[in-house]
């Protein structure tokens, strides 16, 4: 496969979040270079932070694996145990069905940057314990808690 040049993938900004969990991840910005190198078993992506914005709403997988390396900046992961510092050469990984819930917070004044891997799976579910929000891939589609989707 040749050099991917990350210069020609596209960028993509915000979350596909609904309204109002979408605001708090609008401002990141990734790139899948996975899919820019015609992976299919896992994914790839070069992700930036700005000062204040969040990765995601807080979550866990029940049938995808994660794992994240900081290149540059320092952010702020969140999970059930509380909070550590991360900064650049740093990595955090989040086994598939193992329920401590995770996000990261760029609380710094710099842009922060870092690889986010995971498995991709057609059977996972993702848990989001501080919102009322859910995550099938069966369904493809965002839903309330009770399984009622959003608009």
């Amino acid at each position: 496969m040749p050099k991917i040049d990350i210069a020609t993938v596209p960028r993509r900004k915000g979350s596909g979040y609904p309204a109002p969990f979408a605001a708090a991840a609008g401002q990141r910005i990734k790139q899948a270079l996975g899919n820019a190198g015609g992976l299919t078993d896992f994914g790839v992506n070069l992700t930036q932070l700005p000062p204040g914005a969040w990765s995601s709403q807080r979550h866990w997988h029940s049938s995808e694996d994660e794992f994240v390396y900081v290149l540059s900046g320092e952010l702020i992961l969140v999970t059930d145990a509380g909070e550590q510092n991360l900064r650049a050469n740093d990595c955090a990984a989040f086994p598939k069905n193992h329920a401590d819930a995770h996000h990261l917070i760029n609380r710094g004044t710099e842009m922060a940057v870092y690889l986010e891997i995971g498995s991709r799976s057609d059977i996972d579910k993702c848990h989001y314990p501080d919102v009322d929000l859910a995550w099938d891939s069966q369904v493809g589609t965002y839903a309330h808690k009770d399984g009622t989707t959003y608009p």
